[in-house]
C-alpha cells in the first residue's frame, strides 16, 4: 500500500481541489482512503459547504456524521491555527493520536491525507504540520500557487521538507485566481532553482488538464 500526503504552502492554496482531482482519477483503479484529519472553521450546520464535504463528494460518499468523523475527527471551529483553535475550545489535538489514524488501515492500496495549513503551520505547543509528516512512512506532494510571493514560500517549504528526509515527488502549482503572472512563468521561475523536482501546473476548471496531472503523478507514485 502507498500513502500519499498533500501538504501546501499555505492555506486556502488549494490542496482539497487537487485532491479531489487526485480522487476522482483514481479511485475506479486502486483501492483508495482520503482523510483530512484536523479542520478548522468547520461549521456543523453548514457541512455540505466544507473541504470534507467536498472529499467525500469526490468519493461518492455521503455527507453526515459517519463520514464526516471518518474523514476528520479533529474538528474546530474557528477559522485559525490549529494549535490556536484547540486552546480556544480547550480541547487538545492528541498528536500521536493523530498519526496513528493518519497510518493506512489494511486492505486499502492508496491513503491520501490532505493536511492543514501549510508545512510548517503549528498543529499543537510542540509539533507542527512538518512533524506530523516526519512521522509517516509517506511520500509528499506540495501544492503551491501563482500569488506574489509562492517562490520564496514553495522554496521554503522545499528546504524544510527535505531537512526532514520528506523531498517532495512533485510540486503542483495550483492557479492563483488573482495571480500576478501567469502559473507558466512561476513554474518557470522555480525550476531554475529546483533539480530532478518535476511541477506540474494545475489550473482551476480544467478537467482535462487535472486528469493529464493526475496521471503523471500516478506513475511517480507507480500506481499505474
Amino acid at each position: 500500500m502507498t500513502s500519499l500526503f498533500v501538504t501546501g504552502t499555505g492555506t486556502d492554496i488549494g490542496k482539497t481541489y487537487l485532491c479531489c482531482q487526485l480522487i476522482r482519477a483514481w479511485r475506479s483503479n486502486v483501492t483508495l482512503r482520503c482523510i483530512k484529519p484536523v479542520v478548522t472553521g468547520f461549521d456543523a450546520a453548514d457541512a455540505e459547504a466544507s473541504d470534507i464535504a467536498q472529499l467525500l463528494g469526490a468519493q461518492e460518499i455521503a455527507v453526515d456524521s459517519i463520514g464526516i468523523e471518518a474523514t476528520s475527527p479533529w474538528r474546530y471551529r474557528t477559522a485559525i491555527s490549529a494549535d490556536m483553535a484547540a486552546d480556544r475550545e480547550d480541547r487538545a489535538l492528541p498528536f500521536e493520536e493523530l498519526v496513528a489514524f493518519s497510518r493506512p488501515p489494511s486492505g486499502v492500496g492508496l491513503n491520501l491525507i490532505e493536511g492543514i495549513g501549510g508545512v510548517m503551520a503549528p498543529l499543537t505547543g510542540s509539533h507542527t504540520v512538518l512533524d506530523w509528516i516526519a512521522s509517516l512512512d509517506t511520500s509528499v506532494l506540495l501544492v503551491t500557487g501563482s500569488y506574489l510571493g509562492s517562490l520564496s514560500h514553495t522554496l521554503t517549504a522545499i528546504d524544510v521538507l527535505s531537512r526532514r528526509d520528506r523531498r517532495p515527488l512533485t510540486v503542483v502549482i495550483s492557479e492563483s485566481l488573482d495571480g500576478p503572472v501567469p502559473t507558466e512563468e512561476t513554474a518557470a521561475s522555480l525550476a531554475r532553482h529546483l533539480s530532478n523536482l518535476p511541477i506540474e501546473i494545475l489550473p482551476r476548471d480544467d478537467a482535462a488538464t487535472a486528469a493529464s496531472v493526475a496521471a503523471r503523478i500516478q506513475r511517480l507514485l507507480k500506481l499505474a
